[in-house]
């Protein structure tokens, strides 16, 4: 497991990485915090919030891919989650795989997408995966970008207006990272 040390404002509490366990409150944890971002921001190109029963059958389909679905939590408290899934269907993307990592409200700012990240890279080298694609939705914000960045993705691409949330146009930005090199 991957922990973090916390910032001087924050409580001295370390975040621990792991998989999410079904069984207890990770989902419904990780369906509120996607819910946020599906209702308040275009991060996420979800227009409706997924449910605990949806992300119950993700998290069914990633582990039978060996996939890694990790929360990020402290106190019992999930404060973020991060897995990948199969970039795309066709036989020969199969050992290339997209990156989601979404945070608590709360949990931002405080090195805990590094650390899901981080751990996340990890885990999918360790599963046979050898690229990661990230796409980004150009939100005005950086920093996703810039988390993206320490972890030694490069930039793949740009694709304009290619989502509409919330009465706007939205561009994405594609990063990679070759899990078979050192960032």
């Amino acid at each position: 497991m991957f922990t973090i040390a916390e910032s001087a404002e924050i409580p001295a509490h370390p975040a621990i990485i792991r998989p999410v366990v079904p069984s207890n409150s990770d989902l419904v944890a990780v369906t509120a915090i996607m819910a946020h971002y599906v209702e308040h921001t275009v991060a996420t190109f979800n227009e409706i919030p997924p449910t605990t029963d949806d992300w119950a059958q993700r998290h069914s389909e990633l582990i039978a891919h060996g996939l890694p679905f990790l929360v990020a939590e402290t106190d019992g408290e999930v404060l973020g989650f991060a897995y990948v899934a199969p970039w795309r269907s066709k036989s020969a993307y199969r050992y290339t795989v997209e990156n989601t990592v979404y945070l608590a409200p709360g949990a931002t700012g405080r090195g805990v997408g590094t650390a899901l990240l981080a751990e996340l890279v990890d885990r999918s080298a360790a599963a046979g995966c050898r690229q990661m694609i990230a796409v980004i939705a150009d939100t005005g914000s950086a920093a996703s970008v810039r988390l993206h960045e320490r972890l030694g993705f490069v930039d793949a691409g740009r694709l304009q207006a290619v989502g509409f949330k919330h009465g706007r146009w939205i561009d994405t930005r594609l990063m990679q990272r070759d899990l078979t090199a050192s960032p």
